[in-house]
């Protein structure tokens, strides 16, 4: 048998990901114990080439994301997405289930030690290099060391057999690079924001008429005109949510402020104060404290992020592409 080496020296395992076992995710935690929960028969949920993936293990792999949904959602919503989520967590078992079939059929070997090193890793790196600790965490998960051994066996074929199967040594094109960037230009523009300040005059007050209330707005501009200072007058006139803060909105992007309002703000110097502006009824005075971003990198400076990004798209479709094969090769049965 011929040993897989130089794939695995890459492999690098994010702490509770999608694919990892509840292991991790019950270690680092730090979550009080839960009660037992009721005993769920189990059954298979697919079949790969006479292996069998069971209800089990999908619900093992999907349980992290199941828990964060059941906090955020309810009804209908939380049965969709778990359904959703459930989906997923099969079809990358499938597609695990393809890849370590892939690697014992070409009689690839990844040596005891390499996964015995794994293991140290994770007792040094996440349980301070308590052995015990580690062996109660299996444990208390219903898990021998043995079967832990073999779940990251199984997880560093995977990462090896898709280093091996997804080359990335190939070049963009300039053309592509430059091509992108003009498409995607928005990318590369940083949120345009300002720190606004306004006051804002009703115009339609039962005890007056819109004509005395323009008139009380042209007052208070003539007030700023003279020198007065903008929060203070805003928290005597404002009649705007934000008055008693000085009619402070602080820093607020596109698509805040209605339409005519965001015209007016987006395009005034800094420090400048606006006249009267008549919308809605009501008269509104702003004053833009400060300006960032609106900028866009060109496309010297983007050249690097753009290649990066063209490699692992190419690197994904490659990747879909060889999964896509095995599919193809494979019986796949699910229930």
């Amino acid at each position: 048998m011929r040993n897989f080496v130089r794939p695995f020296t890459a492999v690098s395992l994010a702490v509770c990901g999608f694919a990892l076992l509840p292991i991790y995710c019950a270690a680092f935690a730090q979550e009080p114990q839960q009660p037992p929960q009721p005993q769920v028969v189990d059954g298979m949920a697919a079949i790969v080439n006479g292996d069998v993936i069971t209800y089990s293990q999908v619900r093992q792999l999907s349980a992290p994301r199941e828990k964060l949904l059941r906090s955020q959602l309810t009804g209908q919503d939380l049965e969709n997405k778990v359904r959703e989520v459930r989906q997923l967590a099969l079809k990358d078992l499938i597609d695990r289930r393809l890849i370590i079939q892939a690697f014992k059929k070409e009689s690839y070997a990844i040596p005891d030690h390499v996964v015995d090193q794994r293991v140290h890793d994770i007792i040094r790196e996440n349980f301070g290099g308590d052995r015990n600790t580690f062996v109660k965490t299996l444990e208390a998960q219903n898990y021998s060391l043995g079967e832990f051994k073999e779940k990251e066996m199984e997880r560093i074929i995977v990462q090896a057999m898709r280093g091996h199967n997804v080359k990335t040594n190939y070049i963009i094109s300039p053309t592509k690079i430059e091509d992108f960037y003009r498409k995607h230009r928005d990318l590369f523009t940083t949120k345009e924001e300002i720190k606004l300040r306004l006051i804002m005059i009703s115009g339609q007050k039962d005890t007056g008429n819109a004509q005395a209330q323009k008139s009380l707005a042209e007052e208070v501009l003539g007030k700023l005109a003279a020198g007065g200072e903008f929060e203070q007058t805003a928290q005597i006139y404002s009649e705007d949510s934000t008055k008693d803060n000085g009619g402070d909105w602080g820093w607020i992007g596109r698509n805040t402020l209605a339409a005519p309002l965001e015209k007016f703000a987006f395009n005034m110097p800094v420090g400048r104060i606006s006249n009267i502006i008549d919308y809605a009824g009501n008269y509104y005075i702003l004053k833009v404290e400060d300006k960032r971003g609106g900028t866009t990198r060109s496309l010297a400076e983007a050249r690097g992020d753009i290649e990066k990004k063209l490699i692992q798209d190419e690197a994904q479709q490659i990747q879909e592409r060889w999964i896509a094969s095995l599919r193809q090769k494979a019986y796949i049965r699910t229930f």
